[in-house]
């Protein structure tokens, strides 16, 4: 037990030393996961407000479906435990014609210009809403095959446009994660190359003394473990702090009409994947590089 931990202590205090001995090379490698995980990290809020965003839109966003005319009112009443059947559709409120006919006549002033509008004008109504506003297509081509409904009116401007917002989003964060995630193990594993290089001789030399592979790992494992682990907190740190700013910006100039999604409620799984994106960083381009270069 005595010699697992003082060979731990070993491993720590080289994985340090290292550091600091390469510390020009080690802060570009803790600058280059900060930059990597806070441009992630923004990417990932900006996917959370949109996702919040389209959830709002979703619950004021209605269809509205008209009933055929020869429909009686029961039947036509009926339909409700049908269109809540369908996927994605949240629920589904009856409108009567003459509720249609007082909807109607309330929205102009002078309501005795109207007095002799008829019920019969209109048809039963339903005012369905969506669970996702950007599935309102496919919603509105399921409704489309209840025989009881003559016309369907949406909005589908919005879910498209939404709907290409998310998808463009998506693609970018995907496409700059990769970009930074290689560039990230790109600078890692030149780290541990350059400390590699600089100790061929002593590595050598323990190799040819009995050490395993395993033991000279060690120290640059716990080197990258560091490394990565240090960029992912003061990311974290930082992110946190850059969006805080934003957030009051947001309130301050839109006047409370958008309010982006609280960082806190988000900021546990956030915490996770930053932690476990440096930890395999800095792990992983220690290996990288040390699967080359150990072999002497």
């Amino acid at each position: 037990m005595r010699v697992n931990r003082n060979r731990a202590f070993y491993y720590i205090k080289e994985g340090i030393t290292s550091i600091f001995k390469h510390s020009l090379m080690s802060f570009a490698s803790i600058c280059i996961i900060i930059a990597f995980l806070v441009i992630m990290g923004f990417f990932i809020m900006l996917a959370v407000n949109i996702d919040a965003l389209i959830g709002e839109l979703g619950k004021n966003n209605t269809i509205l479906v008209y009933i055929h005319e020869n429909v009686p009112e029961s039947e036509a009443r009926a339909l409700e435990s049908k269109l809540r059947s369908i996927p994605n559709v949240s629920s589904a409120t009856f409108i009567s014609r003459e509720e249609a006919t007082h909807n109607f006549i309330g929205r102009y002033d002078d309501e005795e210009r109207y007095r002799d509008v008829d019920a019969t004008w209109f048809r039963h109504r339903y005012a369905i809403y969506v669970d996702d506003v950007v599935l309102i297509e496919e919603t509105t081509q399921a409704l489309r095959y209840i025989r009881e409904i003559a016309r369907i009116n949406t909005n589908l401007t919005v879910a498209m446009s939404l709907a290409t917002l998310r998808t463009v989003v998506s693609w970018v964060s995907v496409i700059i994660v990769a970009v930074l995630l290689a560039i990230s193990l790109f600078i890692m594993s030149n780290t541990i190359k350059l400390a590699t290089f600089e100790r061929r001789e002593e590595i050598a030399i323990m190799k040819m003394v009995g050490a395993t592979n395993s033991f000279i790992r060690w120290p640059f494992i716990f080197e990258g473990f560091i490394l990565g682990l240090t960029g992912s907190l003061i990311a974290f740190a930082a992110l946190w702090g850059l969006y805080g700013l934003v957030a009051g910006w947001v309130l301050e100039f839109e006047a409370g009409l958008f309010q982006l999604v609280q960082f806190s409620g988000v900021s546990v799984p956030i915490f996770i994947l930053f932690a476990a994106i440096g930890f395999g960083v800095g792990v992983g381009g220690s290996g990288f590089a040390l699967n080359r270069y150990l072999k002497v």
